[in-house]
C-alpha cells in the first residue's frame, strides 16, 4: 500500500511539474521560445553534462558591469556551472539598494523568481519577489515593486536583456520549475565583489551605512559561492540585515 502511495504521488508530481510547461505554451510567445531556442538550450545543457529532467538554476547579476549569469546544475550535482551570460542592456539609478517607490534604483539583494509573464509589456518577463523583507524593514513606506527581468531595452528599475534572450532565459526557467524547482534564487549586486572592488565600494560610500551594511551581507555569499558554487542559506534579521549561513554537502 505505501508503495502504491509512493508511486501515486510521484505520479502527481510529475503531472504538476510537466502541467506548468504545457500551460506557459499556451501563450504565443513562449511557444515561439520554445521554437527558437529550445535546440540551442538542449545543446548547452548537454555540452555540460547536465540533465534537463533534473534541471536546477541560479541568477546572479552585476549592476555595474551590466552582466546577468546563469547557472545550472543537475538534480544530483553538488556545484554550480556557469552556461550562460547575459548582456543588461539598460541600466537606471546609481549603486545601492532600492529603497522607495519612484528612485529608478535596480533592487539590491537576495530575491527568488515569483512570476512568470508571457504576456508582458517586454515581450516575456520574470519577476523578483521584490520588496523582500530587507527591503520592507530599511525602505520607505512605499518600496515599489513589480522589478522584473525582461526583454526589450529600456528600465526604472528592471534588468531588460532584450526579447531575443530574454526568450531563452525564459525558456531555461519554465524547464526549472517544470523539473521540480520550486524557487530560483536571483542575487543581486552592485558589482562583482573582488576583494579590490569591495574595498573601493566601501572607501567611496563610507558614509552610507545602509550601503556597507547590504554589501557586507552580498560580499558573503558572493565569497561562499565562488569558493564552492553552492548557494549558502539566507535569512533575514529583525534590523534589515541577512544572516548568510555557509553550506556543506
Amino acid at each position: 500500500m505505501k508503495s502504491f502511495t509512493l508511486v501515486l504521488l510521484l505520479s502527481l508530481l510529475a503531472f504538476s511539474h510537466d502541467s506548468f510547461r504545457e500551460e506557459q505554451k499556451r501563450y504565443p510567445r513562449v511557444r515561439q521560445a520554445y521554437n527558437d531556442k529550445e535546440s540551442a538550450i538542449n545543446a548547452v545543457l548537454i555540452k555540460n553534462a547536465i540533465n534537463k529532467e533534473g534541471l536546477n538554476i541560479y541568477l546572479r547579476a552585476f549592476k555595474a558591469e551590466k552582466k546577468l549569469e546563469l547557472w545550472a546544475r543537475g538534480a544530483s550535482d553538488v556545484p554550480y556551472k556557469l552556461i550562460r551570460e547575459y548582456d543588461v542592456c539598460q541600466t537606471s539609478g546609481q549603486l545601492g539598494p532600492k529603497r522607495k517607490q519612484g528612485d529608478r534604483q535596480i533592487p539590491e539583494g537576495y530575491y527568488h523568481i515569483d512570476r512568470f509573464n508571457p504576456h508582458s509589456a517586454f515581450y516575456l518577463s520574470l519577476g523578483l519577489n521584490y520588496p523582500n523583507r530587507s527591503d520592507r524593514i530599511l525602505g520607505n513606506q512605499n518600496p515599489g515593486g513589480d522589478i522584473f527581468i525582461h526583454g526589450a531595452c529600456v528600465t526604472i528599475g528592471c534588468l531588460p536583456i532584450t526579447d531575443d534572450k530574454i526568450k531563452e532565459l525564459y525558456v531555461f526557467c519554465v524547464e526549472a520549475r517544470s523539473s521540480g524547482q520550486r524557487t530560483i534564487p536571483v542575487t543581486i549586486f552592485p558589482a562583482r565583489m573582488t576583494e579590490a572592488k569591495y574595498r573601493d565600494l566601501r572607501a567611496r560610500h563610507s558614509s552610507d551605512p545602509d550601503k556597507l551594511g547590504l554589501w557586507a551581507d552580498l560580499k558573503e555569499g558572493y565569497d561562499h559561492f565562488n569558493e564552492t558554487k553552492s548557494l549558502p542559506s539566507i535569512g533575514f534579521l529583525n534590523n534589515g540585515r541577512h544572516s548568510v549561513t555557509r553550506t556543506t554537502y
